[in-house]
């Protein structure tokens, strides 16, 4: 028997109220989740820390001639925001916001850009909505910059240092992704209280122990006993922690130190040396000299005597190494008692010549300027 047309349409409708139903069933939940989604992104961004990045120049901050060039290229010529807005990806890991004090190459910095730099950084670290400072700076005494706030900040908060071998313009340029990964060290719990550290090439170094190994190759970047740890896939490892004194654990605070700091020169060992080398030097009057002698910092025989007249001016006088890693030896070939010399330890010369200039602002004692070496 065939049903009438309003019957047919009475049971269409009546099939359709449980579609309707279930669709509201469904859009309720989504509509829901939509609401939900909102507040909860942006409670993200308000969570995200707060890191300054402090550009000071360098080969990150470069520009070439040409895509090709890696090597031969103009330094500090990109003005710091320019580098964090060529780095989008930065915004899902913190608030980042930059502030240039200095566009110049590394080479270029002294002992009052520097003290300038560690003032400033321990300005910031003061403020409650500043979780980490980050650093752009240039390769060739990036080592130097990050053993001396290392010694001398005052804080738990990460301050990371990172650089570049190659300019913004190079085909393999590497300063984004170190930039990018410094970012996710500094916005990560895991960075506080391990000092001040350089990001580079993907690891993550002490700045006590780096050191920059090759003129051009990305992966110059070398500590001695190894990195603390590596950046993988947008997230930081650890694997080993710093066991020398750092930051809150040192004598050395920049807030108190003010004026120029101590001189200290450097005086690098070949064969046929000059010994009126070293009377030019004491001529200048430096507080201390580190000898960076062969082999264990051996002093040739014909060295001996002009070096020990250099420390019978007052002089301190620092045996170090040129071979770049190994302790000296104190009393082994040379009579550092008798000569009145003491040695860097493990440290190379460019670090021994920072944490020897921190120390001659806290005592003019040999010996005692030696236990510093040995501690830190």
């Amino acid at each position: 028997m065939s049903k009438s047309p309003n019957a047919t349409q009475n049971i269409q409708r009546r099939r359709a109220v449980p579609l309707v139903l279930i669709l509201a069933f469904i859009a309720v939940p989504v509509i829901a989740a939509a609401q939900e989604i909102k507040p909860a992104t942006e409670a993200a961004a308000v969570a995200r820390p707060n890191i300054v990045i402090i550009g000071t120049g360098g080969t990150i901050a470069g520009a070439g001639a040409s895509s090709v060039n890696t090597g031969d290229y103009d330094s500090a010529k990109v003005a710091v925001d320019k580098i964090i807005a060529a780095v989008p990806e930065m915004k899902q890991v913190a608030n980042v916001r930059g502030e240039q004090i200095f566009q110049i190459g590394s080479e270029s910095f002294n002992d009052e850009r520097l003290l300038k730099l560690a003032k400033r950084v321990s300005e910031l670290v003061k403020q409650p909505d500043v979780d980490a400072v980050m650093i752009t700076h240039g390769t060739d005494t990036i080592e130097e910059t990050s053993y001396f706030l290392n010694l001398t900040l005052k804080t738990e908060k990460p301050v990371v240092i990172v650089g570049a071998m190659r300019p913004g313009t190079a085909l393999s340029a590497d300063g984004p992704l170190n930039l990018y990964n410094a970012a996710i060290v500094a916005a990560s719990e895991e960075a506080r209280g391990k000092g001040v550290l350089v990001v580079m090439n993907d690891e993550i170094h002490s700045a006590r122990d780096v050191t920059k190994s090759n003129a051009l190759k990305v992966e110059t970047f070398k500590s001695l006993y190894g990195p603390l740890g590596v950046v993988v896939e947008s997230k930081p490892y650890f694997y080993r922690l710093p066991s020398r004194p750092h930051t809150t654990a040192t004598e050395f605070d920049i807030d108190q130190i003010n004026g120029p700091l101590p001189e200290v020169d450097v005086f690098y060992a070949h064969a046929s040396m000059n010994p009126k080398m070293l009377d030019a030097i004491a001529g200048l009057g430096p507080k201390a000299l580190i000898y960076v002698g062969s082999g264990n910092g051996s002093v040739a025989d014909y060295m001996e005597e002009p070096l020990k007249q250099v420390s019978a001016k007052g002089i301190v006088v620092v045996r170090a190494t040129r071979t770049g890693s190994g302790l000296v030896v104190r009393n082994g070939e040379e009579k550092d008692d008798e000569n009145g010399w003491i040695v860097t330890a493990d440290q190379n010369a460019q670090k021994a010549r920072m944490l020897v200039s921190l120390a001659l602002t806290k005592t003019q004692d040999p010996k005692a300027i030696e236990a510093m070496l040995y501690k830190y």
